[in-house]
């Protein structure tokens, strides 16, 4: 059986260049992938165009950030709780970017081809979800250690054990 992987992204390039057109592109790549649209999209100021937000709203797509123009004098708090929550989604995705950048080397991928470059690119993110994987699993084993085994109880684990509890319920999405 073969598999033909598409990059979702239509260009590879090194050049900076605005990426702002693009995302009706990957949206598209999205529902052809999925069968439908996203609910919502978390995105840099720089997708926060007039033509963006149109094709969203048509298509139902809660787009993130304030409106356009002037800002509005009062700000209701569900509105600025949920501005908040959108940046923080956004903030979290940013940040695996950032880990991918800092410790597997997605900063530093050399390939002249574009689909080297895409080999490269897909291969660090399985590396960076294996990583993740393995230390849900570490934490479980530590966990199950920590609750069975009687050598360990003359120290005191019960923060430590509680905090990688819910270090590892926070995790558990990646693993149903």
């Amino acid at each position: 059986m073969h598999y033909k992987i598409r990059c979702a992204y239509p260009d590879i390039s090194w050049d900076n260049f605005n990426e702002s057109p693009d995302l009706k592109t990957q949206l598209e790549g999205f529902q052809n992938y999925t069968g439908y649209y996203p609910e919502s999209v978390h995105v840099d100021k720089i997708y926060w165009t007039r033509e963006n937000r149109a094709w969203c709203k048509k298509r139902g797509i809660k787009m993130n950030g304030p409106p356009l123009g002037r800002l509005p004098a009062n700000v209701s708090k569900e509105q600025k709780r949920q501005a908040n929550k959108s940046e923080r989604i956004r903030n979290s995705i940013e940040g695996k970017f950032g880990q991918g950048k800092r410790r597997f080397s997605l900063n530093r991928i050399m390939a002249k081809l574009s689909h080297t470059s895409e080999t490269a690119i897909a291969i660090t993110f399985l590396v960076m979800n294996l990583s993740t994987w393995l230390w849900g699993l570490f934490l479980d084993f530590l966990c199950q250690c920590m609750s069975s085994a009687p050598f360990l109880c003359k120290f005191d684990y019960s923060n430590l054990y509680i905090n990688l509890i819910i270090f590892n319920k926070r995790l558990s999405f990646l693993f149903d």
